[in-house]
């Protein structure tokens, strides 16, 4: 026997209080992760290769969070359940077009302090 179709998605509970807290969560899990995509930069220009190495780990777990779930934080479904508002910041307090174009400026970011990193310790620069 199959199980039963889904029914309709029923609309999400109004919550402030809980969006806020989910927001305040998402916001500090961003910084720690901004946080350790300039720690590659500060350690490849400081010759700080552990340092920028383990930044470069932290962020690659970061991706395969994001990759397993299709490129969105999984705090956004949780914050989804508190608010009909889908602007792209309405999950983090970030300004909306920050949040609109983040994978875009970080993922460059990031891609670049490895390139740095990858040159610094290789003597290449």
């Amino acid at each position: 026997m199959s199980p039963a179709p889904p029914g309709p998605m029923k609309p999400p509970r109004e919550d402030p209080g809980r969006l806020r807290l989910v927001k305040l969560l998402h916001s500090s899990v961003w910084a720690f992760f901004v946080a350790s995509i300039l720690g590659v930069w500060a350690g490849a220009l400081l010759g700080r290769h552990a340092v920028a190495f383990t930044c470069m780990g932290i962020v690659a777990v970061e991706v395969v969070i994001l990759m397993a779930n299709r490129w969105t934080c999984p705090l956004t479904a949780v914050a989804a359940r508190y608010t009909a508002d889908r602007r792209p910041n309405f999950d983090i307090y970030l300004p909306e077009w920050l949040a609109r174009h983040n994978k875009e400026v970080f993922g460059t970011l990031f891609l670049a302090g490895v390139l740095l990193a990858l040159a610094r310790w290789r003597g290449w620069v």
